[in-house]
């Protein structure tokens, strides 16, 4: 069997007969020699009974959510080749030959592009064309250097190969932006056909609910680009701490008639902990992320950590902390010859804050190497 078409059901009896009469459609004029799966959800309305009737096969899939139901269905299909659709009319499944030929041609994943196809009139709610899905598929392209241009297109064509490799694990609407992240990450062939949107048939809502399943996006996409979400804003706060920190321990800086000193300073120093703090955040959540199965292996970070040993983190903490305790008795030797008595607090602020900062970095340098080197342990 070539090609599986596989779309999710809820309660779709309004819909799903002409979604499964364009595919048989489909599947006759063609010559394809396929079939056609629905992955019911738990349908109330007779949809299973409709799509048995008409001679599709019928998966119940006892875990609520539209990655669950394809998810299941997808995993039963026969065809080499698996085109999802929704069940609610909104794409044409009677036109299908530019998905077949391009898995024909070799892609792993085709999508659909509504925006390069025709969205007509009513088809999308005006904050999901203009401003959800491009905003969303601007967001996955920067994070994941992809070229897909609507990430979030239902219709969409895979092998089953490659959809084996995924190892999809989200059961809601990510599992939309999972599919196109992964095979990314995994450096699949990916390519998108244009596709017109046509207007949901209907007549009660859709299930989708815009800002809710917007965020649940945004966040998947977050969850697994620990370099946006940490990394980069933790290397930013610390140069621009490292710099500030450099600028101001001479004394004290005055631009415009501003002046800049010790307590700019101790900002300054907090922006490198915090940056720090970051940054090994990142670290740990891809460690994480690639032992989970949730990311690929990353070449770099294995070659990265042929270097950064538990060793190496504790010797560059140990030696943090020893800088720290010496500006420490520094401070102490300038206080006892002044007595012990009062001191001038911005001059002593500049010894004291160093060698707290300087504590606090080498002991989060020496817990965390620890920690790094817990979360690399290999597992049977």
């Amino acid at each position: 069997m070539e090609l599986s078409i596989v779309m999710p059901c809820l309660n779709e009896a309004e819909t799903l007969p002409t979604c499964i009469e364009n595919a048989q459609r489909y599947l006759a004029r063609s010559g394809v020699h396929g079939e056609i799966v629905i992955g019911d959800n738990g349908s109330t309305d007779g949809s299973q009974q409709i799509a048995t009737a008409m001679g599709a096969r019928v998966v119940d899939i006892p875990v609520r959510g539209y990655g669950a139901a394809l998810y299941g269905a997808i995993n039963t299909a026969q065809g080499h080749y698996c085109i999802i659709g929704d069940s609610d009319a909104s794409y044409d499944l009677e036109q299908l030959e530019s998905f077949v030929e391009k898995l024909r041609e070799g892609y792993d994943l085709v999508m659909g592009n509504r925006f390069k196809g025709g969205i007509r009139p009513g088809a999308m709610p005006w904050k999901n064309r203009y401003l959800g899905n491009p905003v969303l598929s601007f967001v996955g392209r920067l994070f994941f250097r992809s070229h897909v241009g609507d990430f979030h297109c239902g219709i969409r064509g895979f092998s089953k190969t490659a959809f084996d490799s995924l190892d999809l694990r989200t059961t809601g609407m990510e599992f939309a932006s999972e599919m196109v992240i992964k095979a990314q990450l995994k450096g699949l062939k990916i390519t998108e056909v244009p596709t017109v949107l046509s207007l949901d048939g209907r007549s009660r809502p859709p299930h989708l609910r815009p800002y809710r399943d917007g965020w649940r996006h945004l966040r998947f996409m977050l969850l697994h680009s620990p370099r946006w979400l940490f990394l980069y804003p933790g290397g930013f706060l610390m140069a621009l701490g490292l710099a500030g920190s450099a600028w101001l321990l001479p004394g004290p800086k005055e631009i415009h008639g501003i002046v800049f000193d010790v307590h700019t300073l101790l900002y300054a120093f907090i922006s490198v902990l915090l940056g720090f703090q970051l940054s090994a955040f990142a670290v740990f959540t891809k460690i994480f992320a690639i032992s989970e199965g949730l990311l690929p292996e990353d070449p770099r970070l294995n070659h990265a950590f042929r270097y950064i040993t538990l060793e190496t983190g504790l010797g560059l903490g140990g030696v943090l902390i020893l800088i720290g305790i010496a500006c420490s008795f520094l401070a102490v030797g300038s206080w006892s010859r002044q007595g012990f008595g009062p001191l001038n607090s911005e001059d002593m602020l500049r010894i004291v804050t160093p060698a707290i900062f300087s504590l606090t970095l080498g002991l989060q340098v020496v817990c965390s190497s620890f920690f790094l080197s817990i979360l690399g342990l290999r597992r049977r």
